[in-house]
This record gives structure tokens, C-alpha cells and sequence, in this order.
């Protein structure tokens, strides 16, 4: 992608082609272009703030785009995401004249394809003229929450089935408040002190959490030194979890990128972690992260699926296992949009056989009085509690572990399922379980 002469605007609607037309996922789209890209640092901003927030509220720009626009098949695809990208900056960017908005958008369409212009200026000042429909006459509940909040209505039926109308509705809303950056402090001795190095504050849920509204950590010299890392606060809560005294053998059976990994190792004196992943690249990540926190002497890295742990290792291979499982990312949705539109509907039963059957294997690797805690980046129950009750009626040899924590409005059923509206956090969910024969 050549993108060194062309303007910010530009550049947004190239990043969109990609992610709509070719599948890409935004936020390497978005890198890939930045780096490519002569744009000032507000310039860059700008470019990241309207491509996550166009792919964010797609389902909401193209209901208003609807109501102007009779048939979007007849479009250049670039035309609709140019129509799209300029849409968002009047509804929801306050700073920008509308004129200024429209003009641009005009001048792109005049460059790429001469007449274009025209089509673009007159369904933009149209919107303007005439407003925006009004969501709240979408009759059908599911279908007004859909376009109202940019969610794929299966995932609104879905949701309000699991959680009841008014916290659906409290999930939904906060998908769209900035997300925090969050960091891990390696040291815990330093956390005060690179708090107000860093003007972070405390997570209120993971005590080796510093959060702060926005900041680019990967760029500071701390991160480069592995004094920090990038971890979500609720990612935190895993590692603890394991209840590691620092002399065990632990498996991390889905391990990349290496976050919960490197953080299990912080806690390890003499044991070893293994992290396994099917991708060598992958690996290499582990491996990259390891370094760089200073705990590779801690981890071994293997190529291999998780549901041949069994026949790999053998049984009493292992202390504790983390199994980090894949699961629909239905948690992540706040800083990865695009999860929301990758399918029509996510296929719960294939993805709880794949989480089962990875149980199922590491299972029979944990010796006796041995622990194996599960987690995912998911708040779908089918994905999680239905999980657990099932793998403890198919393994009598097991049992619960309850998870306790300060926050009691995040234990549920004796795991931690946190939602994302209730700490700005990633949705995430933890459980717990021991060979007790």
C-alpha cells in the first residue's frame, strides 16, 4: 500500500477498503499504513481515532447511509467508505466544520475518479439538510439496539438473553467509552513510584495493574527495560489464580502472545512454565517477550496443538495448567471492532467442543492435587459456565475451586466474570479446578 503522498483522509479510506473489502483486521491495517506514512503525530491520531471509530459504528452509518442512498451495490466500494469515514467525523467529531468535512470528501472522490464528486457532495449535504433518521422509530427492540449501538443483532439477542435488557443495555453503551491503556508492573516494589512517573493510577481490580485514560507504553523506556508490559487489568487476574508457590511445572496450553505466560514466570523461583502454540511465529513472540521481561530462563516454548497435550507429555506431567482458551472474543469488542462483524453468528457448540476437548487432554497431565484454571476473553455463558458444569460432570477426578476476590460484583457462580461496563476493562472469565483423585 503506497501511502506516502496522500493525506490523512486518504489513508483512512485505504485502511477501510482493506478491513471491509479484503478482511483485514483494523488494527494491522492501521499499523501497516502508519508505518508506511509521512503524517504528522496529530495527523496519525486523527487517521486512528476515525478508522476505529467507522469500523466501531458501522452498522449505525450504514442504516443513516440507507435512508440516501438507494442501491450501495451500484457504488465504487470506495465511494461507501468514503461516504462512511465522512459521515463519522460529522456525527460523532465535534472539532471539524462540517464544511471542511464535505469539501475534503469531495476533493478525494474528484481525485480518484473524475465525476464521483458530485454524487458524494449531494448525499452529504442531503444528510445535512434533511438530518439523520431518527433510531428510535426502528420498531423491532433487538433491531433498534442493533443500529443504536452498531451490534449484529444476534449478539443483542444474545446478550440481553444472558444478562436481562437493562445490563445488556449497560454492556452495550460501554463499548463505546475510550479504552484505557493498562500496563503490568513487573517489580511490584516500583508500582508507586512508576505510578507517578507514568501519572497512572491503581487498577481496582489486578493489584500489578496501572491504568491511565490513554498512553502509548510500548514506546517508553520502561517497557523496552521489561519493567512494565502491556497486559489488560483483567488479564491480570489469571496467573494469580494458579496459586503458584515458585517451585511448579506449569503448562500455559494457548499461550501466545505470551502475557499470562510471562506473568505465571514472575511468580516461578525454580519451576518452569512450557508454552505451547501451533504457530512458529507465534512462538517466536513468547520467546521476544520472555526476553525482554527477563524470565526466559523460566519458559520452555513447544510447537503443538492443546488437545495433544495427553499423548505429548503423558500423565503427572504438570502442577497447574492455565488453559487460555479460544473462545468468540466477545470481550475484546471495545478495542477490536472488527470481532463484532466476523461472522453472522458465532458457533458456540464448535467452539466449546475445541474448549472441551483442550480440556479433556491437559486434564490427564495434572498430577494428583494439581490445579487447572480456565479462562477467555469472552462473557458468553456457553463459552464459559456451560464449560465448566460440563467438564466437571465428564471428570469426577476434579473439582471446583472457588475464586474469591475484593470485588464481589465480579464473582458469579464461584468464578470471576467481569463485564465490560463494570471497570472499563476487557470482559473477561476465570475458573478453577483440582485433581482430587
Amino acid at each position: 500500500m503506497e501511502v506516502k503522498q496522500m493525506n490523512a483522509r486518504e489513508q483512512i479510506v485505504r485502511v477501510l477498503e482493506e478491513v471491509f473489502e479484503h478482511g483485514a483486521y483494523s488494527n494491522i491495517a492501521l499499523k501497516k499504513m502508519l508505518e508506511h506514512s509521512q503524517l504528522s503525530d496529530k495527523d496519525r491520531s486523527f487517521v486512528t481515532e476515525v478508522v476505529y471509530g467507522t469500523v466501531a459504528r458501522k452498522i449505525t452509518l450504514e442504516w443513516y447511509l440507507s435512508h440516501v442512498i438507494e442501491d450501495r451495490t451500484k457504488l465504487d466500494p470506495w465511494v461507501y467508505y468514503l461516504l462512511m469515514m465522512s459521515l463519522y467525523q460529522l456525527v460523532y467529531l465535534d472539532r471539524i466544520p462540517d464544511h471542511a468535512i464535505v469539501n475534503e470528501a469531495v476533493r478525494i472522490a474528484k481525485s480518484r475518479k473524475e465525476g464521483s464528486e458530485k454524487f458524494v457532495n449531494a448525499i452529504l449535504r442531503k444528510l445535512l439538510r434533511e438530518g439523520l433518521p431518527a433510531v428510535d422509530t426502528i420498531k423491532r427492540k433487538n433491531k433498534r439496539y442493533s443500529v443504536q449501538y452498531s451490534l449484529p443483532v444476534w449478539l443483542v439477542k444474545e446478550l440481553i438473553e444472558e444478562y436481562g435488557e437493562e445490563r445488556a443495555c449497560a454492556i452495550f453503551k460501554s463499548l463505546y467509552q475510550r479504552n484505557k491503556s493498562s500496563i503490568r508492573v513487573v517489580d511490584l516494589s516500583e508500582k508507586e513510584k512508576l505510578a507517578q512517573e507514568l501519572e497512572a493510577s491503581a487498577s481496582l481490580i489486578a493489584s500489578s495493574a496501572l491504568v491511565k485514560d490513554q498512553g502509548h507504553f510500548a514506546a517508553h523506556s520502561l517497557f523496552k527495560e521489561g519493567r512494565i508490559t502491556i497486559q489488560d487489568e483483567s488479564s491480570q487476574l489469571v496467573a494469580p489464580a494458579l496459586d503458584l508457590q515458585g517451585d511448579e511445572w506449569v503448562l500455559d496450553a494457548c499461550a501466545a502472545p505470551g502475557g499470562k505466560t510471562t506473568h505465571i514466570a514472575s511468580f516461578l523461583t525454580t519451576g518452569k512454565v512450557t508454552a505451547l502454540d501451533l504457530y512458529d511465529h507465534k512462538l517466536k513472540l513468547i520467546q521476544e517477550n520472555a526476553n525482554r521481561l527477563h524470565v526466559a530462563d523460566k519458559i520452555l516454548t513447544k510447537k503443538l496443538d492443546a488437545t495433544r497435550v495427553f499423548e505429548t507429555f503423558g500423565p503427572d506431567a504438570f502442577d497447574k495448567v492455565l488453559v487460555d482458551a479460544p473462545c468468540s472474543g466477545i470481550g475484546l469488542i471495545r478495542r477490536k471492532p472488527d470481532i463484532k462483524y466476523n461472522k453472522e453468528s458465532v458457533d458456540f457448540v464448535s467452539l466449546q467442543a475445541i474448549q472441551l476437548a483442550i480440556l479433556d487432554s491437559v486434564c490427564q497431565s495434572v498430577r494428583k492435587g494439581g490445579i487447572i484454571v480456565y479462562s477467555t476473553c469472552t462473557i458468553i455463558g456457553k463459552e464459559n459456565f456451560e464449560v465448566v458444569d460440563r467438564f466437571l460432570k465428564s471428570h469426577p477426578n476434579f473439582e471446583q475451586v472457588p475464586l474469591d476476590h475484593k470485588r464481589k460484583d465480579i464473582l458469579e457462580n464461584n468464578c470471576i466474570l467481569i463485564t465490560p461496563e463494570l471497570y472499563e476493562s476487557d470482559g473477561f472469565f476465570i475458573s478453577c479446578f483440582k485433581r482430587i483423585l
